[in-house]
């Protein structure tokens, strides 16, 4: 009787365990892995005080990468992105009514920002094609911004601008 009542207990703690397990693998796929924002930027830092000139920052650069990023991560977020690294850190200092972060490409580009409150802004297809992020009032700090590609994962031209001023998309 005893015996039996030892493998009960044990075949009982074993089961937790395996529930325990499976449970713990499974949140780690609910959860959305985040691109590597601490990763050293593809082209460069830039630290912009409000009311900078030239005003737009201009940066060219390949948007796109290898690894698809999805609304999981924070609404509207899509397209392939380089999950290693950002594409540019933004370093902001000063106060500032408002900041824009926008994309011009031919290509259907996506923008991927971890803002200085460590919150994910995305956008899609803002005017045309072209994403944009508008920071109200923004944070001083750093943003790591993402140009992505939506639909596949493929490089394509594409010119990050950062400005105080309301663009003029075409």
């Amino acid at each position: 009787m005893y015996d039996g009542l030892l493998l009960f207990i044990k075949k009982f703690t074993l089961l937790k365990a395996s529930i325990l397990a499976v449970a713990i693998c499974f949140s780690g796929m609910i959860q959305a892995e985040e691109p590597n924002w601490k990763g050293s930027p593809v082209y460069g830092s830039v630290s912009l005080a409000a009311g900078f000139t030239p005003d737009p920052w201009v940066q060219d650069l390949q948007a796109g990468g290898g690894r698809e990023v999805t609304s999981s991560l924070a609404p509207g977020c899509k397209g392939f992105i380089n999950y290693s690294r950002p594409d540019v850190d933004f370093n902001f200092s000063g106060s500032s009514a408002v900041v824009y972060i926008h994309v011009e490409a031919d290509a259907d580009t996506t923008l991927v920002v971890n803002a200085p409150d460590g919150r994910w802004y995305c956008n899609d297809d803002f005017v045309g094609l072209n994403p944009m992020v508008i920071f109200q009032n923004p944070r001083e700090g750093q943003y790591n911004i993402w140009v992505g590609v939506h639909g596949a994962a493929e490089l394509h031209s594409a010119k990050l601008k950062i400005t105080e001023v309301k663009p003029a998309m075409r």
